[in-house]
């Protein structure tokens, strides 16, 4: 007897799924969903339910019907699909350069989701394929009639330093209508509530699984201390490996010529983000790798080379308006911190001088009622002058530095944020280039770790 004809016995492949079945329902630790072994069962044993009910049953000469036949097609497509997106991988593409040139826009990645564990769905009710709005932009995508509590599954191992990490973005729980890639409290801490509201709303509040998606590297641990130094980030006083693609800006001054911009891609250095300011004469704001920095420093028409390393007292855009916490701490981009990233179980002492960095946390993210009234910090109606945190979090920094709206804009990531690690680059295009010039070969199928 063959492996086939086996197979085909009813009771074999019951076994063999109820088996799959079972060591699923172990894994994501939800017990009642031990009741669909009675769907298994049916499926290939009793088929009393026709549970494929949009498939036809074709009589013995009958002529198939090619488009139900392309439903039947279709629909199991997207159930597995779907089904592999939640527990395995997803696709994902960068949006904009804040890993230039780490990860390059347009960038087409998988997303690995067991490295941190699957994160289980908490708005079920959604269009497959489409995140979080319909074509257009105009209308959700999904709906919130059921929501569940935050729930990770198993998986190999947790977000560590140095890390890619995709993850939904922190303040993309509220978004506006009409500029819905802008960050809505920044708009607010500038421009008031009332204004930005009317001007560019209405307001829409998004589940935090329905965020938009992100991709940093993260640069702290919950339990680390991180500084940033004349723009190099320093963890638990010990400075961050000079990875290949972090870069910062430089000003670069020429002999009034400008760089071949065929010099400046074969170093890598991103065109788009670099300009020729006739008046300097150079280049404001050029960002460089440290090979690129070589290679640039080293031309003939390159006068000098200094970095633009931003310091205390702050203009925009380091302004306090725009750096997390948003109150004065004599911080800028370049020169950041010291700052503790909150670990899942560490109390801290309250004040009114460091709430800042902890209100958005416990109000939002571990979903405390929280105010100050007469000097005091009241936390679910309770006098409180400590905290005990309830999740780990962390700090993710882009590695094009001068070019990144990270943590240091918007602060600190919670774990129910975390969506999962960039696994390999299966395709990569520059918009700024014609087919097929414009895919970027060396990258395809560029596996990430």
């Amino acid at each position: 007897m063959t492996l086939r004809q086996i197979y085909h016995n009813k009771w074999v492949r019951f076994s063999f799924w109820a088996v799959l079945y079972v060591l699923w329902v172990i894994w994501i630790k939800n017990f009642w969903w031990l009741l669909g072994l009675i769907v298994v069962f049916d499926l290939y044993v009793t088929k009393k339910v026709k549970w494929a009910f949009w498939k036809k049953t074709y009589k013995e000469g009958e002529k198939h019907n090619v488009l139900l036949d392309w439903l039947d097609a279709i629909i199991y497509a997207v159930i597995v699909v779907t089904f592999i997106n939640i527990f395995f991988f997803q696709a994902f593409k960068i949006p904009s350069s804040s890993m230039e040139s780490s990860l390059m826009t347009g960038d087409y990645l998988f997303v690995d989701k067991l490295c941190y564990g699957p994160r289980l769905p908490q708005t079920p009710l959604s269009i497959p394929f489409m995140h979080n709005t319909l074509p257009g932009g105009k209308k959700e995508s999904y709906s919130t009639a059921l929501q569940f509590d935050y729930k990770r599954i198993a998986g190999f191992g947790k977000v560590e330093r140095d890390d890619y990490v995709v993850f939904n973005f922190p303040h993309g729980d509220t978004i506006l209508r009409r500029v819905p890639a802008d960050d809505y409290y920044t708009h607010v801490r500038l421009n008031g509530r009332e204004y930005t509201q009317r001007q560019f709303g209405p307001v829409v509040a998004r589940p935090y699984d329905k965020a938009d998606h992100y991709v940093k590297r993260c640069v702290a641990v919950a339990g680390d201390t991180l500084s940033v130094v004349d723009g190099f980030v320093y963890v638990n006083g010990k400075k961050q490996k000079a990875y290949d693609g972090i870069q910062l800006t430089y000003k670069i001054e020429t002999d009034g010529t400008a760089i071949n911009s065929k010099i400046l891609s074969n170093a890598g250095v991103s065109t788009a983000e670099c300009w020729f300011d006739q008046n300097l004469p150079g280049y404001p704001a050029m960002p460089l790798t440290d090979n690129a920095l070589s290679i640039i420093s080293k031309l003939p028409n390159v006068k000098s080379v200094n970095a633009n390393v931003d310091t205390y007292p702050a203009d925009f855009p380091d302004s306090p308006q725009m750096l997390f916490p948003f109150v004065e701490m004599k911080w800028t981009r370049d020169n950041y911190g010291p700052i503790w990233i909150p670990a899942k179980g560490a109390t801290v002492d309250l004040t009114l001088e460091n709430l800042p960095l902890y209100s958005r946390i416990i109000s939002s993210y571990e979903q405390n009622s929280l105010e100050v009234k007469d000097g005091t910090i009241y936390i679910n109606g309770e006098a409180a002058d400590s905290y005990t945190f309830k999740l780990d979090y962390y700090f993710m920094m882009g590695d094009n530095r001068h070019n990144s709206l990270d943590s240091r804009y918007w602060g600190f990531v919670p774990e129910t944020h975390i969506v999962g690690k960039p696994a390999v680059i299966w395709l990569s295009t520059d918009s700024s280039d014609h087919f097929p010039r414009n895919i970027r070969w060396k990258r395809l199928f560029k596996f990430l770790y």
